[in-house]
């Protein structure tokens, strides 16, 4: 956070809406699950909230950059029953994308993201677990997305998006590979509201 920040706040100091460009506030909810790790489900909740500029490219096509923090990783219902531990995963995470307005509320999205590791941890049910026993995570995940926004009002947009891993997160325990399976991947759904300035 201490890094998104200034780049926020520096961001929307200049005019943006010169032109064609626009931007506005992003808040939301992050589910998350890891493929790779025993466990199933989007089961982790997390904190999604940032910032977006976009780009008018024609009536119907739209340019966008955002710049969010948002918490990723996988949770374990059942930590009492088996040994499967949590994943606490946290990012700043930039996404490109094209939006294609198929209707007066209704866009249809899709682009790819890249996301910086800012902390990471695997948890039992005693607490954390020592970095020494537990392998290191990428410290860059890159994902593709597809996703839809509704328009509430003018200025509100609800937004909905489903998001890959496109390379591992994290080698298997037993670093072992098969054909594109290369590690553990980060899979996210999230749901944000998108005010617009």
């Amino acid at each position: 956070m201490k890094i998104l920040l200034p780049i926020l706040i520096c961001v929307f100091s200049i005019n943006i809406h010169a032109q064609n460009f626009g931007g506005g506030l992003i808040l939301g909810l992050s589910t998350s699950q890891v493929s790779g790790d025993y466990l199933g489900g989007f089961n982790k909740a997390g904190l999604l909230v940032g910032g977006f500029i976009d780009l008018q490219l024609s009536k119907t096509l739209k340019g966008q950059m955002e710049m969010t923090f948002i918490q990723k990783g996988s949770n374990n219902p059942n930590m009492n029953e088996n040994n499967y531990s949590d994943i606490n995963l946290s990012y700043v995470e930039i996404p490109f994308l094209l939006k294609y307005q198929q209707s007066s509320t209704i866009a249809i999205e899709g682009g790819i993201e890249t996301a910086f590791l800012i902390s990471a941890s695997d948890n039992d049910i005693y607490g954390q677990i020592s970095a020494s026993s537990t392998r290191e995570f990428n410290t860059t995940d890159i994902s593709i997305f597809i996703g839809m926004d509704y328009s509430i009002n003018p200025r509100l947009i609800l937004n909905s998006r489903i998001s890959n891993s496109i390379i591992p997160i994290r080698t298997h325990a037993s670093g072992a590979t098969f054909q594109l399976n290369k590690g553990q991947y980060n899979s996210v759904l999230s749901f944000a509201l998108h005010y617009l300035l």
